[in-house]
């Protein structure tokens, strides 16, 4: 008897998850909105949610199946959301009607490190991003030059040693090394030893591995800042929490006069409130207080965007000339004549006349844009200019900055490795919303010029005396790492260091 009930009881429970798990689906079609069929409980993510492939590739892959649409009707999960195919929208949401997607719309509590820049929600990150700024103008980084060339040359002796009995190496791992020890020193100004870069990159993969609870907050928007529940694990979180306090007492809570980020901090946290500026007379101003939580949250994103992003970027570059040597063979000609020009010292003006390396990163930031998380939530409901489209309050809208990149509408032969894209007379041809590795509008990527320096750095110092050969396990075309919530090749990139 037991046995019957319990058959009757999964026979009545089967249908009712079906339905619950496909209650949604029919959202886009009543609208008219043309898209992928979905599936019950992954909506369009299932690959992706199974770990088949990234999310990012799922996005392009949904963008490439509609080349006629401007939008397409998505289920992330069994939320609805819509994804953006068409430039004038783009720059709609990013650029023109900015105010009413101010959101990312993944928020998580303030206790797992949730008030960060890139989380924050719209009122919290004007405040943050307005006193942040700073920290990243040209002047400032002028100023860290010498720390991250003084950093570039240790690890160019890092290398020599190395690659004396081991030439082939992983790029990825390799520039880790590089970008995780130009950060410590250019932003809280510590020296990184081996024990400490290996801990890093042990967390490496808590901080960067796709994460389930991702899917939760699709699924149930805003769920993770309703519990109390973040995307990272408590180690990662401790650990910066304890490095700010470390960095804090070795500085006695004031700043030093190296006016590095953590100096920034320490400026603001004596004002213990900050408050942004008054946009609206009959707004009051937002303000809050700098709890070392938040400084902590700020310290995070920075750490970890910036070591990652750069590192990825030239593991992507690196692969790219190994596979073109002619190109290559032009990026060292050129830094080797403009060193030659300045004694073989890299300075600020310097990097800029490296105008074809400048040329080679945007082309590999146009094949790999690594962190393509280009979403916004909207604050009410908006109608899409052009369209009978309204995008509903609290609405996602994804941009896929990799089907852009790869659209041969925007770029020709998009599949091709060419840095003659980007050459002054032919960068102008391109729309700015047609190239997203930063994102555009207010809220674009903050690091983004130290981003640029310190892997520029990398690079005129690495080939001002290596060069690099594709190896035995150099792969002929990369596949996307699916545990991976950033773009990063399948089995890391190895190539052989080949000293001049």
């Amino acid at each position: 008897m037991t046995y019957l009930y319990i058959l009757a009881f999964v026979a009545a429970l089967l249908p009712a998850l079906y339905y619950y798990f496909t209650r949604t689906f029919g959202y886009w079609k009543k609208r008219n909105v043309v898209g992928p069929k979905p599936v019950p409980f992954f909506g369009n993510l299932k690959d992706s949610f199974l770990r088949r492939e990234t999310l990012i590739c799922t996005y392009r892959n949904i963008y490439e199946a509609y080349p006629k649409e401007k939008v397409v009707g998505i289920y992330r999960m069994t939320t609805p959301a819509i994804l953006v195919r068409d430039l004038e929208l783009v720059k709609h949401i990013l650029i023109k009607d900015f105010d009413n997607f101010v959101d990312r719309g993944v928020e998580i509590s303030d206790k797992a490190m949730g008030a960060n820049l890139f989380h924050a929600d719209g009122d919290r990150w004007r405040v943050l991003r307005g006193h942040f700024t700073p920290a990243f103008t040209s002047g400032k980084l002028k100023n860290m030059l010498y720390l991250m060339t003084e950093r570039a040359d240790k690890f160019i002796e890092y290398i020599d040693n190395i690659t004396q009995t081991q030439p082939e190496q992983s790029m990825h791992q390799l520039f880790q090394k590089y970008t995780m020890s130009m950060i410590s020193a250019c932003a809280f100004g510590l020296d990184l030893d081996e024990n400490m870069i290996g801990t890093l990159q042990k967390m490496d993969k808590m901080i960067f591995g796709a994460n389930y609870g991702t899917e939760l907050d699709m699924m149930y928007p805003g769920i993770l800042k309703k519990i109390g529940g973040s995307i990272m694990p408590r180690l990662v979180i401790d650990f910066f929490q304890n490095l700010v306090k470390q960095v804090i007492n070795q500085r006695g809570g004031k700043p030093t006069g190296r006016k590095d980020f953590m100096d920034l901090i320490l400026e603001l946290r004596q004002q213990k409130v900050i408050e942004g500026a008054k946009r609206f007379e009959n707004k009051n101003v937002t303000s809050f207080e700098l709890t070392d939580s938040i400084i902590a949250a700020q310290v995070f994103t920075f750490y970890a965007a910036g070591y990652e992003s750069s590192a990825s970027t030239m593991a992507f570059m690196l692969y790219e000339l190994a596979k073109h040597p002619d190109i290559q063979d032009k990026v060292i000609k050129e830094i080797d004549e403009v060193l030659k020009r300045h004694n073989g010292e890299v300075t600020h003006e310097c990097l800029n006349e490296m105008t074809y390396l400048h040329q080679v990163f945007d082309e590999t930031l146009r094949m790999y844009p690594l962190a393509d998380l280009l979403q916004r939530n909207a604050k009410e409901d908006y109608e899409l200019p052009g369209t009978d489209i309204t995008v509903k309050k609290g609405q996602t809208v994804i941009i896929s900055g990799f089907g852009i990149h790869h659209d041969p509408k925007y770029h020709p032969d998009p599949e091709k490795f060419d840095p003659d894209r980007f050459s002054p007379e032919n960068a102008k041809n391109i729309d700015s919303c047609a190239y997203l590795p930063f994102g555009v509008g207010p809220r674009n990527c903050i690091g983004m010029r130290f981003a640029k320096i310190q892997s520029r750095i990398g690079m005129a110092k690495f080939f001002s005396k290596y060069r690099v050969e594709p190896s035995k396990k150099t792969a002929m075309k990369l596949t996307f790492d699916p545990t991976r919530a950033l773009l990063s090749a399948t089995g890391g990139i190895y190539l052989n260091i080949v000293l001049r």
